[in-house]
């Protein structure tokens, strides 16, 4: 198995956790309150700002052209879920300029900043793979029997454009921990389970709205 698959594999209770989350099975049927998903739109845009954010400063930080194109391609990627937001809170009148963080949003947030800053890349993809991989896999899980006012959201993420957004991170991540050393390797797994645990935190601030 690759490093990314393995990783994946190794947090199956937590994907498995936020797939059966109350929120997120309440975006699948159509029965999330309406005013808990437009507190989650502008938690996840102040999210979404950081994550565009962390791809920055991965692409700065590589003295690698190749690797710096590949984060700024990724970085391009979030601008289309921030223009879904961006649509819904449109539609919704949510005031995505005067977004407060919550705990969860901040910790997670943090932690993505923190480990792009460091300039180490395989760290970089190791902090922002979960999210990208996990989303896939709901949208995907979610296709087809979503209804109501949150399909869209559902649709997005299960499109194959943003499988491929997904899959070129795991690839990217796999080419960095070719041949890495195992303390290194402990790293990654470390950042990438850290990662997966902070997306299922927030999805239980995203249910409890706060």
């Amino acid at each position: 198995m690759s490093v990314s698959s393995d990783l994946w594999a190794a947090d199956a209770d937590l994907v498995a956790a936020a797939l059966a989350h109350p929120f997120v099975q309440g975006i699948a049927d159509g029965t999330l309150p309406r005013e808990r998903f437009a507190g989650y739109v502008a938690q996840d845009a102040f999210f979404l700002d950081a994550f565009a954010r962390a791809y920055r400063l991965g692409a700065e930080s590589s003295g690698d052209d190749g690797l710096r194109a590949v984060f700024t391609d990724l970085r391009a990627g979030v601008q289309e879920e921030l223009r879904l937001h961006t649509g819904y809170a449109q539609q919704w009148g949510i005031d995505l300029a005067d977004v407060q963080p919550l705990p969860a949003t901040t910790a997670y947030t943090g932690f993505l900043l923190d480990a792009a800053g460091r300039g180490d890349a395989a760290l970089t993809c190791a902090a922002m793979t979960p999210c990208m991989r996990l989303y896939a896999h709901l949208g995907q899980q979610l296709a087809g029997r979503a209804a109501g006012p949150y399909r869209e959201w559902v649709d997005t993420y299960a499109a194959p454009e943003f499988e491929e957004l997904a899959a070129r991170l795991e690839r990217l991540l796999d080419q960095l921990c070719a041949d890495t050393s195992d303390q290194r390797l402990a790293a990654v797994r470390s950042a990438y389970s850290r990662a997966m645990q902070l997306e299922v935190g927030f999805f239980d601030a995203a249910w409890a709205g706060a």
